[in-house]
């Protein structure tokens, strides 16, 4: 495995795979502390789960510089990532003990109740896009829980990956508890199959999660998938409209767009379209594309050359197939996997710009008759992660809110990840849920117990 710098193209570091035969070891010893780390009550936990949070917030620039040199993010949105994988490191710490606190239930019996007792070891099979968020958001609720976590990170972040293992071992953590294991894809079957993982988390590509579903599902194992998404962002004729480009804008070049929850789809009814689209274009234009480890600069190189391209083939055959370039949608002559900031208009059904997911900074603008017509075209996908809508009218705003079919809608704001709410989606954007309560119950056997 190797690092390449996507700002340059120039290999930062090689890594060499993990024989496979090496995996028993692992997984026996991450065993081991996880029947010690089960026994200890929350409070004994707790104080290495805040210190995880202290070390990030110390290193903080440090870890944004690398995510900066691996996968081209913004230095600054790097420092924010840190700061939000604190934060759920805290709020585990703070709230661990009562999400997975003993329900009494009252029933004919002398006494029952429900326990939430940990499953063993989790494996989290996590992306590029967010390497430190990604892995944090998993493993602070699976670890407070009482289980171990064996980290497959993709191969392009393999000096987040160690970074974020060091942290845990740094924290406290007993030995071996989190472990990260440099294997190639080719070997992820095995490891699911082995017998010592309980259950899989996977944030991911929906075509990787179908991939890992059906091998977990094989061997019977309680799996969370985290998958794409074509967000719709639905623009009423009511609606803010500076506000809402700006909102829009800053939410689809977020991580240069690379985000499973960052707006895709804009969907804006027909008397505002003409206003939206323009003053939306001259807004795009004016973001500064760079290197990202320069100030002010509002997004950076993609990820990999090879991902900029296959965006650019997306762009290319929406506009054969009828859609209009505003802006960008050229390969800049530059080293580097830049691509401009772009939109286009005129989409329609059976273009890729209205059926895929485009995973960078592109934007779909499509025109809807009415509300009703605009809520039709966001549920015409078989993603459904996060949508929002725009408008000054909340009652009106809740209601559409119930009817679009995703994991979380927001409104006159941008969909985002909190510790505090659950998160994931529906249909081929994966099932299960992340964060609050729900996350942390999800890699828990939650125990009847029935006295009589």
């Amino acid at each position: 495995m190797q690092t390449i710098d996507p700002t340059t193209g120039r290999k930062i570091k090689s890594y060499a795979d993990l024989p496979f035969s090496k995996i028993d070891g692992i997984l026996e010893r991450a065993m081991k502390s996880s029947s010690l780390w089960r026994g200890l009550s929350f409070q004994e936990r707790i104080p290495m789960m805040r210190k995880a949070a202290v070390l990030l917030r110390t290193d903080k620039d440090d870890f944004a510089r690398l995510m900066a040199l691996e996968m081209g993010k913004p230095f600054s949105q790097g420092q924010g990532e840190i700061e939000k994988c604190a934060l759920v490191c805290e709020f585990y710490a703070q709230h661990a003990e009562t999400f997975l606190a003993k329900e009494h239930i009252k029933t004919e019996a002398t006494k029952s109740f429900v326990t939430y007792d940990p499953l063993g070891i989790i494996l989290a099979i996590m992306p590029w896009n967010f390497p430190f968020w990604q892995v944090f958001r998993c493993a602070a609720p699976a670890l407070m829980a009482g289980n171990a976590v064996i980290l497959k990170h993709a191969s392009n972040v393999c000096g987040c990956a160690l970074a974020i293992e060091n942290i845990f071992h740094r924290a406290g953590f007993p030995p071996s508890l989190f472990s990260n294991v440099f294997i190639p894809g080719k070997e992820v079957k095995g490891l699911i199959e082995h017998p010592l993982i309980s259950a899989v988390s996977l944030t991911g590509s929906t075509q990787a999660g179908k991939s890992v579903a059906c091998v977990a599902g094989s061997v019977l194992k309680k799996i969370v998938l985290e998958l794409g998404g074509s967000d719709p962002y639905i623009i009423l004729k009511d609606a803010d409209l500076d506000k809402a480009v700006e909102i829009c804008i800053n939410s689809r070049l977020i991580n240069c767009g690379q985000s499973c929850i960052s707006a895709k789809r804009f969907i804006i009814e027909g008397p505002v379209f003409k206003e939206f689209e323009a003053k939306f274009t001259v807004k795009m234009q004016s973001q500064r594309m760079g290197p990202p480890l320069d100030e002010g600069i509002n997004l950076g190189p993609m990820a990999r050359h090879d991902l900029r391209d296959q965006l650019h083939s997306q762009v290319m055959r929406s506009v054969e197939q009828g859609a209009r370039r505003l802006c960008g949608g050229r390969i800049p002559d530059e080293l580097g996997a830049f691509y401009p900031p772009t939109v286009l208009t005129n989409v329609r059904p059976g273009m890729a710009a209205y059926q895929e997911e485009l995973f960078g900074p592109v934007a779909s603008l499509i025109k809807a008759v009415d509300e009703t017509d605009a809520v039709r075209i966001a549920n015409d996908t078989v993603f459904g992660l996060g949508s929002a809508v725009f408008t000054r009218d909340i009652n009106k705003a809740e209601y559409i809110a119930q009817q679009l079919q995703a994991g979380s809608c927001f409104v006159n704001e941008a969909v985002r990840s909190d510790p505090r709410l659950p998160f994931g989606g529906i249909k081929e954007s994966g099932y299960g849920r992340e964060l609050a309560k729900a996350g942390i119950q999800e890699f828990v056997n939650v125990k009847t117990i029935y006295i009589k």
